[in-house]
């Protein structure tokens, strides 16, 4: 089994067509590993949509992307059914929905009712359509994104279907060095066109059961503990993260050890996922956000004070 260095080398396939984004490609392939689905928020432009396809390239996978506007229906994303009148049946006709990898492209863009459509096919991976069940390929990837400007004409997601998102991302401008290679990458030629698939979304799917058995003692899940109890206790969070997040933390975890080339999670791969995993999950107090303070604070301040437990 290849395992870390097949995966590392989807990211290195990946980053053949995206230039420095190296940290943000890890964490996608670690939300891959986990089963979870990952939400991008930063201004237009900066690769959002480019990483997803390197992404189900790379994988092997089929790729399907949605726009969403305040017109779009539920049925746009799940599918729909036609009658047939040569057949005289319903003839299932399936959406974007059905497929490895699904870009959500600005999906703050449109009603509520359209947004919780995707809710069951990230939590169950299933689609439910005039009262049939249908599963969903396997591995089924969302990859969402917001745009934090322009808010108006807007529906932020609710916090149910924040919830469902294991990690939120913050991609971030380039540096001049990293934006001339940019330039220079893009200048004659797309090389996206280019890119070969390195792997399937079966090997993928074997990956994600690998995932599963990695190892993670007792003191290590004290410490997911310790860390989601603490969003729960802190003075100026209303709410904390649930225990979706303490597992989504934990086969996050697992998938970091997994890239990483062990069998075992060690405490730092819990610490250096908490940020992208639990962030999103922290309500604030209405008086504290006022004040200034976020939920990003909130979480820095919780790993620097609370312990790693020790083992028995």
């Amino acid at each position: 089994m290849l395992t870390s260095n097949e995966i590392s080398s989807i990211i290195e396939n990946s980053s053949l067509v995206v230039v420095g984004k190296k940290r943000a490609l890890e964490l996608m392939a670690v939300a891959l590993l986990a089963g979870g689905h990952v939400l991008l928020e930063d201004v237009p432009g900066l690769g959002k949509t480019i990483m997803a396809k390197a992404l189900a390239r790379s994988m092997g996978g089929s790729f399907r992307r949605i726009q969403f506007t305040p017109d779009l229906l539920p049925s746009d994303v799940t599918g729909f059914s036609v009658y047939d009148q040569k057949s005289g049946d319903f003839v299932f006709h399936p959406g974007p929905v059905m497929s490895n990898v699904l870009l959500a492209d600005e999906i703050n863009r449109t009603i509520p009712r359209t947004q919780a459509s995707l809710l069951e096919s990230m939590g169950e991976f299933q689609v439910t359509v005039d009262g049939h069940t249908l599963p969903l390929p396997r591995p089924f990837f969302v990859i969402a994104t917001q745009n934090p400007i322009e808010m108006d004409g807007t529906f932020p997601l609710p916090e149910a279907q924040l919830d469902r998102f294991l990690m939120k991302i913050d991609l971030g401008y380039p540096p001049k060095d990293e934006e001339l290679a940019i330039l220079d990458r893009f200048m004659t030629v797309d090389p996206l066109d280019g890119l070969e698939s390195i792997t399937t979304p079966g090997r993928i799917v074997e990956l994600q059961r690998i995932r599963s058995g990695i190892t993670v003692a007792l003191p290590v899940r004290e410490y997911i503990a310790d860390l989601v109890g603490a969003t729960r206790s802190h003075p100026k969070v209303r709410y904390g993260a649930s225990p979706r997040g303490s597992l989504g933390l934990m086969k996050a975890a697992q998938g970091l050890a997994l890239i990483r080339g062990r069998d075992f999670v060690i405490p730092d791969d819990v610490k250096e996922l908490a940020p992208p995993v639990l962030t999103h999950r922290i309500i604030m107090r209405h008086e504290e956000r006022a004040k200034g303070f976020s939920s990003r604070t909130v979480m820095e301040e919780i790993l620097a004070r609370v312990p790693v437990s020790s083992p028995a």
